[in-house]
């Protein structure tokens, strides 16, 4: 979730982002004599290999999974918490060469769980495993917290034959606590660093995740996203992130924001691996209801939409109400839809997206933070440090000096405010919502103008990490297919000053097919993707 759209609703919302982005500039245009930020020596094996690639490796007996399982745990503690210390990973998985062994053995035995058998990944730590490592959201209210079951992901995870190996930090409460907070930082994880440059945010609230990929820690990883929090550190991070859409998979296990808007998805390097890792995760589940509308549109297997001259023939729309963050980002955004034209694609341009700035979004999340929240904390059992949302309130009241040392919890007092999930309040507002999201916003335009998909910028380039003031958004598209529950998927397009941009792609419920194939496409023609230098501060003689 992003602060920014709870500021969209009042008058101050393009002072606030003018602002920002002049403060950006300006502490930006301090540096411009400085010399040329030296790149930290990485010499890592697997760097930017694939899942495809490891399993060659496999294959061919130059890596079994507990030697891999002891290279990436190296590789944490050389790059996260040595070195650059990037800070991404929460927690590492003290069970993770256990379960290595144990592939070992199957795969030797002749049984192979599939292309993630024996792979390394990362999980967003509010995402529970039954485990010996703790769900906490990043809070110290759940820094003890031991889920009582997996979650839906991580079993399908370990079905898929997939070892976590760690869980990332992330945005505290995925950034639904505080309307001023900064992306990235927990009281339990402390602050996720942007490996292009140290001292620019990852974006939340993902931000571990996205962090820990960019920086070759493991193979692939899952974020969550409410608005904004799969694609936006995916864009910052120069990764593929795809937010599905809601009910592609399941939630249970997770520790909610919204039920309306909430989603898990992965967080990988290409889309290949995004598309291997999609698959993996699809399926009905008992525990979440949602899951009952992906019958028959679903797959286990996203990787036979992957086409190279996918782009060919498709009708594209370009919603050009998300333009405007600056120069640079729409001239990489333009570059891309040249692209697209040279491999064959029907560009309509604008095609903007109505009703954008009517959401009543803050109102339905805080009314669904409660209730959700409250059911989750519930499951927990009666030993749980809270039970209730005004329990976390009173706790971080109680542990001001380090909870709210940074920023208070305003979000969540107006979420403990709300009445029940029957109010007319609530019922109008997520009517409303949905209508204007979907019915009159994404499928009228994609009707009227017969299109196959959308794009847009993913959003301006990571910003100066500030503490004091908290986050700096310049704009970016993802709150009409968040509002709308619809997939997304945004892929790297390209780099201002070494800092990654992101190009959105989206559209209607249950098109991921189609938008993999153009992503996957798009990416082959331009192959933007290129690993981080872990630089101290973004190079601005690039």
């Amino acid at each position: 979730m992003k602060r920014r759209d709870f500021l969209a609703t009042t008058t101050l919302a393009g002072v606030v982002s003018v602002l920002s982005e002049s403060c950006n500039t300006a502490q930006t245009n301090t540096n411009t004599a400085a010399a040329t930020p030296t790149p930290f020596a990485d010499h890592f094996e697997l760097n930017e290999v694939s899942i495809s690639e490891l399993q060659q490796k496999i294959k061919g007996n130059q890596y079994n999974a507990q030697e891999l399982v002891k290279t990436y745990l190296e590789r944490i503690d050389q790059i996260d918490k040595k070195g650059p210390a990037i800070n991404s990973i929460i927690e590492v998985n003290p069970d993770a060469m256990d379960i290595a062994r144990k592939l070992d053995e199957e795969l030797k035995a002749g049984k192979s769980r599939g292309p993630l058998h024996g792979v390394p990944v990362v999980i967003k730590d509010n995402i529970d495993t039954a485990d010996k490592m703790k769900t906490s959201a990043g809070s110290l209210a759940l820094a003890n917290s031991v889920a009582p079951k997996d979650s839906f992901v991580a079993q399908k995870l370990r079905e898929a034959g997939a070892i976590i190996i760690a869980k990332t930090n992330l945005s505290e409460w995925a950034n639904i606590r505080s309307s001023h907070s900064t992306s990235g930082w927990s009281g339990r994880g402390g602050l996720t660093k942007n490996p292009y440059a140290l001292d620019r945010n990852a974006c939340g609230s993902s931000s571990g995740t996205g962090a820990a990929i960019a920086a070759n820690l493991a193979i692939a990883g899952i974020g969550t996203e409410t608005d904004g929090s799969i694609v936006c550190p995916s864009t910052h991070n120069s990764l593929v992130g795809i937010k599905p859409t809601v009910g592609l998979i399941s939630r249970s296990g997770i520790i909610p924001i919204s039920h309306s808007q909430d989603t898990a998805g992965p967080m990988t390097r290409n889309v290949t691996d995004a598309a291997i890792l999609l698959g993996a995760l699809t399926g009905i589940d008992p525990r979440d209801t949602a899951t009952n509308a992906s019958q028959g549109k679903s797959y286990t297997d996203y990787t036979k939409f992957l086409d190279a001259k996918g782009l060919n023939g498709m009708r594209i729309g370009v919603a050009r109400n998300f333009f405007g963050i600056n120069e640079r980002t729409d001239k990489l955004i333009t570059d891309a839809i040249d692209v697209m034209k040279k491999n064959g694609a029907v560009i309509i341009d604008p095609a903007d997206i109505a009703h954008t700035n009517e959401y009543d979004e803050s109102e339905i999340l805080l009314y669904e933070l409660k209730a959700d929240l409250n059911a989750y904390l519930a499951t927990l059992g009666p030993g749980a440090a809270v039970k209730t949302l005004k329990d976390i309130i009173d706790f971080n009241e109680q542990n001001r000096d380090t909870e709210l040392k940074h920023f208070g919890q305003d979000l969540f007092i107006k979420a403990q405010e709300k009445g029940p999930l029957t109010d007319k309040a609530y019922l109008d507002a997520l009517a409303k919502n949905q209508r204007l999201s979907r019915a009159e916003g994404i499928d009228a335009i994609m009707d009227k103008e017969k299109l196959d998909a959308m794009i847009a910028p993913s959003g301006g380039t990571a910003w100066l990490t500030d503490l004091i003031n908290g986050d700096h958004f310049s704009g970016g598209y993802s709150s009409p297919s968040a509002v709308a529950g619809y997939p997304h998927i945004t892929v790297p397009a390209g780099y201002i000053h070494g800092l990654p941009i992101g190009l959105s792609i989206f559209g209607r419920a249950w098109s991921e097919p189609v938008l993999i194939k153009i992503a996957y496409a798009y990416e082959q023609a331009t192959q933007h993707r290129r690993r981080p230098e872990f630089l101290a501060t973004a190079n601005l003689n690039a």
